[in-house]
């Protein structure tokens, strides 16, 4: 089943990622210079939400290589 936006939000509030700002229903994060977009649906698109996982994912083994 498809995450929602708020699912995600929280996932990447987890994993370092702060919140910049929303506008209407699209929350701005940010890690670093890293920038991504959330949409606050209720369901995303399959392909939207593996790019956020995906995204996601990469910068938590990324912090790993940094120290």
């Amino acid at each position: 089943m498809p995450k929602s936006g708020e699912q995600i939000l929280r996932l990447s509030l987890r994993a370092g990622w702060i919140m910049l700002g929303q506008r209407g229903s699209h929350v701005k994060v940010g890690k670093g210079e890293l920038r991504e977009i959330i949409p606050m649906h209720k369901e995303l698109a399959i392909g939207l939400e593996r790019k956020l996982l995906k995204h996601l994912a990469q910068t938590q083994t990324d912090r790993g290589d940094d120290k």
